[in-house]
């Protein structure tokens, strides 16, 4: 925690935030890591790959998701929190939008709450974060996993996802969340077309002009297949390129299934930034 507050003021490197989802449907990786101990063995490798962060996922919200009771997706994802914990030293993030997973979560060793519905879906979420002075990703969705790709529109999208930001922002403060433990998100894929993907990650500096750390999700997503026409599996490169676009625009952190070449392609895209030293 101290270290990622002590990150927080610097701002001095791009952080890579590894994804480890415990799910049997999430889009990329779902079914991978279905036991407790190969999540652990992939949480390792990554973290000797250069992961600064083990985002962790219990419930896929993949386009068209379902959401899982509470006691499924603590089943899922806390062995293995406590089991990464035990072995080695770095950041845990826990992707959900339930206040009891979080809770139990950071009791386990968490110290960074990922909500895809920037604190929405819980009312008792931003407490819970608040109480152990943890950090928070708020991020920007419109409608719902299940929902969010049915049509979506907008007038000007990245201004309207900094307005959202803008006011969860606010709601975060005002349930005593501290401005410093904030990141924000503009939910890549979360309720976009092609379209407004590709503004958002063009216009980052606009969501970057907030003053907190902006959380690029871009790995291996559909907008990256429409622009290839390749499968999830396919879109490694498209990844890199995509990240180092976002990191020159003002990213700094970005969310990869792919360690290694995230940890280079953050290094190298951080110090081509007009004003790195």
């Amino acid at each position: 925690m101290n270290r990622l507050a002590d990150w927080m003021r610097r701002r001095d490197r791009v952080l890579v935030m590894g994804v480890l989802n415990v799910t049997p449907d999430s889009f990329y990786d779902g079914g991978r890591c279905a036991s407790p101990e190969t999540a652990v063995e992939r949480a390792l490798a990554m973290a000797s790959n250069g992961a600064d962060i083990i985002d962790i996922g219990g419930e896929s919200t993949r386009p068209g998701a379902a959401p899982i009771p509470v006691a499924e997706e603590m089943e899922r994802v806390l062995p293995v929190i406590a089991e990464i914990r035990k072995r080695i030293e770095i950041a845990i993030s826990i992707d959900t939008t339930k206040s009891a997973v979080a809770a139990e979560a950071l009791a386990a060793g968490a110290s960074i709450v990922n909500d895809v519905s920037a604190l929405r879906s819980d009312d008792a979420m931003g407490e819970r974060v608040a109480a152990v002075d943890a950090h928070v990703v708020l991020m920007h969705m419109k409608g719902t996993p299940a929902s969010m790709q049915e049509n979506p529109s907008y007038d000007d999208v990245v201004e309207e996802v900094r307005s959202f930001l803008e006011e969860r922002i606010r709601a975060a403060i005002a349930v005593g969340i501290a401005r410093d433990r904030i990141w924000i998100d503009p939910g890549i894929g979360f309720g976009k077309r092609l379209s407004h993907n590709l503004a958002l990650v063009r216009r980052l500096g606009r969501l970057a002009e907030l003053g907190l750390p902006v959380v690029a999700g871009l790995s291996r997503k559909s907008f990256l297949g429409q622009i290839l026409d390749l499968p999830a599996d396919d879109r490694l490169e498209g990844t890199i390129a995509a990240n180092a676009v976002a990191i020159a625009n003002g990213a700094d952190v970005i969310r990869v299934h792919d360690v290694a070449e995230g940890r280079r392609t953050a290094d190298v895209a951080f110090r081509l930034r007009p004003d790195a030293v």
